[in-house]
């Protein structure tokens, strides 16, 4: 039984769907969203993850690991699986009163044809298609979205251009949603974002802006591009670095030993530190290496 699965208070939230929360056979801290449920999910290295199941007919207490399969983030304690449940029961609740409609009717996609329709205004549509989907926006609402994230065509792909939607036309959108555009437009559109909202985004706020500051500032160091346990030094990691982190032809590589205790990439890479981690020029655990060269 994980450490952190300590019941969570059982008081259910009113209305649809109710929320209900309890620990599973193996001890995880589950709960119950109208048919979906979720757990808290052990990790390696003591961190946990949100996972969720669907129509699971059987009581909490018989509920075990099996019985869950999507991923949806790290969690870093009980009380952030809480929270996460409730803004989920939220965005049900939203859903309902925003009262979309389902539709099947012919239309092609940039993805394929349309296998169904969810209609979130008369000209906001989003369609599923066999591999993929997205919302595709009249012309007169297209014209609606800010110039930074307009798409000619008016179609808008799931994985990330949704969320221009969502930015755009709040209304549609439950605070779960709005809050999730916010993050990928944040992310992965920074500069679009400073630019409609007026605003500069400080660090920790933006992964591509962070990126950036991380390339500035390291762009003469040595930077962790191949890693292997080396079976040559007990208690080493071997590395491959170049400077910034650049690949390509041409890209001078130089093989480094880092403590194995040591060795734990950041968000954007290992940086070598000279002092530290002395160059390698040993026998290699890399197949196929050559001097000058990493596979």
């Amino acid at each position: 039984m994980s450490a952190l699965a300590s019941p969570i208070p059982n008081d259910e939230a009113p209305g649809f769907p109710g929320v209900s929360f309890g620990l599973s056979a193996d001890g995880m801290n589950v709960a119950l969203v109208g048919d979906h449920a979720y757990a808290m999910v052990p990790a390696s290295g003591g961190k946990h993850y949100l996972a969720s199941g669907w129509r699971i007919r059987r009581p909490m207490p018989e509920w075990t690991r099996s019985d869950f399969y999507s991923h949806h983030g790290e969690l870093a304690d009980a009380a952030a699986f809480r929270a996460a449940v409730l803004e989920r029961a939220e965005h049900a609740r939203e859903l309902r009163a925003l009262g979309r409609r389902e539709a099947h009717f012919p239309a092609s996609t940039p993805w394929g044809p349309s296998q169904g329709a969810t209609f979130y205004a008369e000209d906001v549509v989003f369609h599923s298609t066999a591999g993929h989907g997205g919302f595709h926006l009249s012309g007169a609402r297209n014209a609606r979205v800010h110039p930074t994230l307009r798409l000619a065509g008016g179609w808008y792909e799931e994985d990330a251009a949704w969320a221009f939607v969502a930015i755009s036309f709040p209304h549609l959108f439950t605070t779960f949603e709005r809050r999730c555009a916010e993050r990928t437009v944040k992310d992965t559109w920074p500069d679009a974002w400073e630019a409609i909202f007026g605003t500069v985004l400080q660090p920790g706020e933006s992964e591509t802006k962070d990126r950036r500051a991380f390339e500035r500032e390291h762009a003469n160091d040595w930077i962790v591009v191949s890693a292997i346990t080396s079976d040559r030094e007990k208690g080493f990691v071997e590395v491959v670095a170049t400077p910034g982190g650049r690949r390509g032809a041409g890209t001078e590589e130089r093989r480094f030993l880092v403590p194995s205790q040591e060795y734990e990439v950041g968000r954007f890479g290992f940086v070598i530190d000279v002092d530290r981690h002395p160059v390698y020029c040993g026998p290699s655990s890399f197949v196929g290496w050559q001097r000058g060269n990493a596979s």
